[in-house]
């Protein structure tokens, strides 16, 4: 077993989000201690898995590669013992949120996965919102994957998630990138407003995280020839699971011009039943 990623709300200096990606041998399994986290089994590469928790097993179909199709996923409470089998081996995400309660083990199942196409031009790109508050139930935790084809900006208008005017978090995040292709890069922007905060711009390959505790965050940009994938881990303080967002207002008329424009021919990219066609 090989831990390809593995952080916690300490590791980040944050109190909610966490996220670990297990690399598993054909056969092999993983145990974790789900603490006083949430934690949803999400298949990246390699086919099926099995979940069991709290005398419930769950078997995912999983997919070939998040390129491939959407996937089925599990959901697994706080203070509950979780063991992941990978018959075949792959590659898991087990994104995470801090809660205070327990709901029930539970399975996700790809045909009910809401699918959005979002912005239009060369910011097109493909949100599979698994995870979010109106698609599945969880106590803090959020998440969403993000297609973008090659040579699109996504994650923009740069944007964050906090209180208008007073910068008080409201969403820690965690991106967590794949891209096609051997040797496929994009790029990660998160900075202050006009950059008087934090300005990083940061390249992203495979297995790249990029954590967001504050400030604005994108584009998110796809190299042409390289499409590109990121996983967004999100959670915070309120009662009730929020995806609250304000734009950079420097850059908010961006999504008044999508009007004008044709969303991307190659989107969607992904389904339920696998690959899409453009």
């Amino acid at each position: 077993m090989d831990f390809a990623t593995r952080i916690s709300p300490d590791d980040a200096g944050w109190t909610y989000c966490g996220l670990i990606v297990v690399e598993l041998a054909a056969g092999e399994s993983h145990v974790i201690a789900t603490g006083d986290a949430e934690m949803l089994v999400l298949p990246l590469a390699g086919g099926p898995a099995v979940v069991e928790a709290d005398g419930v097993r769950l078997e995912l179909a999983g997919r070939a590669s998040v390129f491939d199709r959407v996937t089925d996923f599990g959901y697994v409470p706080r203070d509950s013992t979780l063991i992941l089998t990978a018959p075949h081996g792959g590659r898991y995400a087990l994104p995470s949120a801090r809660c205070d309660r327990r709901l029930p083990v539970r399975y996700g199942p790809a045909e009910k996965v809401p699918i959005e196409l979002r912005g239009a031009g060369s910011a097109s790109r493909q949100v599979t919102n698994f995870c979010i508050p109106d698609a599945f139930e969880t106590v803090k935790l959020s998440a969403v994957e993000v297609l973008t084809p090659g040579g699109n900006w996504s994650s923009y208008p740069p944007h964050k998630h906090d209180t208008a005017g007073d910068g008080e978090a409201v969403l820690e995040e965690i991106y967590y990138f794949e891209v096609t292709g051997e040797h496929g890069f994009g790029y990660q922007r998160v900075y202050g407003h006009l950059g008087k905060d934090i300005d990083v711009l940061r390249e992203v390959r495979t297995g790249d995280v990029v954590l967001v505790p504050h400030g604005y965050h994108g584009p998110s940009m796809a190299a042409p020839g390289y499409d590109l994938y990121y996983l967004n881990v999100l959670a915070g303080p309120a009662q009730q699971r929020t995806m609250a967002f304000r734009d950079d207002p420097c850059h908010a008329w961006i999504r008044d011009s999508w009007a004008e424009q044709a969303v991307d021919p190659r989107l969607p990219m992904t389904g339920p039943d696998g690959r899409a066609e453009s």
